[in-house]
């Protein structure tokens, strides 16, 4: 199976993306395990499909887990199968994402998300090549790439105990960052006539003026926001052009904005935690490795604080 020669979508200015095209050409052809990183919004999951696109697997599966947006008690039986029985509900036998992917790429966004517990499980199927379904006995053989993605610092995490040092090494073994869009501006002029086609509005015009007002954008939200902007945009447009008078910006509310509206002061600081342990503690249903990750802090120091507070 041949190699696609590489697309338009691979062009840059910016030295920044430069580089990460050149590297992509090098590892693309490759069977290594790479991981994406960079802020949210950035394109980890486009860079993701373009990799594939660019390797000998294109034309077999590309299948995106999101570790982030599966609940934790379904992570396991989702990302690795599970057998008829094997728990209630399970009426069928289930294929995760691994034998899904078979022959292809499986692609591990915001893998910062995955469950400390389960993390031992995809170390094992990295290095062995076989998946083993939830109630299952044998292992099934897997022919797989793996791509992973992340916006966090896994050695951040690693060194907070909140993610393994044998799965990040073997994570780490090709990593590509991503620049901020704030740091790649002068990529706008072929950004944007992309993202105009993937609107579907590829033979619309955005003149210069239209540019130069993007430029002057912060893009907290990245090429996600970019895209958003530009489909808000379509909607005021009527002559085919996208005027400056056409963008809507919006700016990131303040991480402070919805508890400024609580009243809070006045009360114990000791009080405060302990509540804000509780409700994240029902939010996430228990999980205390995924509760501390919301609270910043350690499990460990999570541990004590419900032990000391009786939780």
């Amino acid at each position: 199976m041949g190699v696609p020669a590489p697309s338009e979508d691979f062009a840059a200015v910016a030295t920044s993306m430069r580089q990460v095209y050149a590297l992509i050409r090098q590892l693309a052809p490759t069977e290594v395990t790479l991981t994406l990183t960079g802020e949210t919004g950035t394109g980890k999951d486009v860079l993701a499909h373009l990799i594939h696109n660019a390797s000998p697997r294109a034309r077999a599966p590309f299948v995106v887990f999101d570790c982030g947006a599966v609940p934790p008690n379904l992570v396991e039986s989702e990302l690795f199968g599970h057998e008829r029985g094997s728990f209630t509900g399970a009426h069928a036998d289930h294929p995760g994402a691994f034998e899904r992917a078979q022959g292809g790429v499986l692609f591990l966004d915001e893998i910062g998300e995955l469950p400390l517990e389960l993390q031992p499980r995809l170390l094992r199927v990295l290095d062995d090549h076989s998946v083993r379904r939830v109630g299952g006995t044998g292992q099934r053989r897997v022919d797989v790439r793996v791509i992973a993605a992340t916006n966090r610092d896994l050695g951040a995490l690693v060194a907070a105990k909140q993610f393994r040092q044998d799965l990040y090494f073997r994570l780490a073994a090709a990593i590509v960052q991503l620049p901020p869009l704030r740091d790649r501006l002068e990529d706008l002029p072929l950004l944007v006539p992309r993202l105009m086609r993937d609107l579907g509005r590829g033979e619309w015009h955005v003149p210069p003026a239209t540019l130069a007002a993007l430029r002057g954008h912060s893009w907290p939200g990245n090429v996600r926001e970019l895209k958003n902007v530009l489909a808000c945009a379509l909607a005021f447009v009527e002559s085919g052009v996208v005027e400056p008078q056409h963008l809507r910006f919006v700016s990131p509310p303040s991480e402070d904005a919805g508890l400024e509206r609580l009243q809070l002061g006045g009360h114990a600081l000791v009080r405060l935690e302990r509540v804000a342990i509780r409700q994240t503690l029902q939010q996430v249903r228990g999980n205390k490795a995924h509760a501390a990750k919301i609270l910043g802090i350690a499990p460990s120091t999570l541990y004590e604080k419900v032990k000391k507070y009786g939780l």
